[in-house]
């Protein structure tokens, strides 16, 4: 998979902007907030139709305009590939190769574009929120099946938060039929959340212990662990029956506390290298290194699960990892087209690189070099 164009009209501190890039390499050089992370928020946005930085669709438009218009072309299987998507103060519109679509599971699986920023250092040191968001958008990315599965828990556990929210004030009085409903929903549609992340979290443990070896030289060994907020089983209708169990065993706790104490909401991953937490007890270097064999596995696990290589968006993260790594990262990329944002990239990481294209950006322009 390529990105060949990208074609953007009032978005962010973009006027008007048509790029085209190269198959295998695009640097954007220039100056800090000129809008080089702009251009790869663009991209991203016509994979997952949601941004990596803000969650308000309309800090994408640009000021002064009523509206945002991004356009992507890329190639998959040989065929063309066009992504429209319209920002205006009321939502947005998106499109893919002219026809109009209602819900963003039909967006995903068209293009596969993966991100790494320095926030996304954050994943293995801050909360295990974070951790459970960065997992749901790689599973969402190669399965439209999950991430309906996925809203549809979310859903359910907002309307029986509300419930129990509500009953928290009447002491506990409550409809037990209209619970025993929502129970029975959100165990079907749990233990499906449930079974995918832990079927995706070994699979990322295998990938990730190849790559964090390769990139420490053999010294340090990362396991990537599941940690359910309810007991695992191998078959999906006795996963359902353990969770309503548990959801029964607790409901007097969530009708005290007003909220669900019980469910994949409240998962996490432990991260351990040469057996220790690194989530507490890493070093920078470590974490640093752990959330690169994360990304890297990221991009394997979608060309293993797809066929296609993903797109990788590198945003001002080089400056972040020692040369080592660089070189590590740039020369374990194979055939995957390269998105880089820096202010300065080194004589090394530029001789390792291959062939490509340079953009100098400057206050919303991007002129090829």
């Amino acid at each position: 998979m390529i990105i060949k164009n990208l074609e953007l009209k009032d978005f962010r501190n973009y006027e008007s902007l048509n790029l085209k890039f190269h198959n295998k390499v695009n640097i954007f050089l220039g100056d800090n907030a000129q809008g080089k992370t702009n251009i790869l928020e663009a991209i991203y946005i016509s994979s997952l139709g949601k941004s990596f930085r803000t969650r308000d669709d309309s800090d994408m438009i640009r000021f002064g305009s009523e509206f945002a218009k991004v356009r992507v072309d890329a190639e998959k299987d040989d065929e063309d590939i066009c992504v429209e998507l319209i920002f205006t103060d009321k939502g947005k519109g998106v499109k893919v190769d002219g026809v109009k679509i209602r819900r963003t599971a039909e967006l995903l699986e068209n293009i596969y574009a993966v991100v790494f920023s320095p926030e996304d250092l954050k994943i293995v040191k801050e909360d295990p929120e974070r951790r459970r968001k960065f997992i749901d958008t790689e599973i969402s990315r190669i399965s439209a099946a999950y991430f309906s599965r996925l809203s549809d828990y979310k859903r359910i556990i907002k309307q029986r938060n509300a419930f129990l929210k509500d009953s928290k004030f009447t002491n506990g009085r409550c409809d037990v039929a209209i619970l025993d409903i929502w129970d029975e929903q959100l165990a079907g549609y749990g233990a499906e959340v449930i079974l995918r992340r832990n079927e995706f979290i070994k699979k990322l443990n295998v990938i990730s212990k190849k790559l964090h070896s390769g990139i420490t030289g053999g010294k340090e060994d990362i396991e990537i662990v599941y940690e359910p907020n309810v007991e695992v089983c191998d078959n999906l209708n006795e996963q359902r029956e353990l969770f309503k169990k548990s959801l029964a065993a607790s409901r007097q706790k969530d009708l005290a506390s007003g909220t669900t104490g019980i469910g994949p909401h409240r998962d996490d991953i432990a991260i351990l290298v040469n057996g220790i937490d690194i989530r507490k007890f890493g070093s920078q270097g470590q974490q640093r290194t752990s959330a690169l064999s994360l990304k890297l596995a990221e991009l394997r696990l979608i060309k293993e699960e797809t066929g296609e290589n993903a797109i990788l968006l590198l945003d001002d993260v080089m400056s972040e990892l020692d040369a080592s790594r660089q070189n590590f990262l740039v020369n374990s990329l194979g055939d995957v087209q390269l998105f880089i944002t820096t202010t300065d990239l080194g004589d090394d990481v530029k001789a390792a690189l291959p062939e490509g294209k340079t953009f100098y950006v400057n206050s919303g322009t991007a002129l090829e070099k």
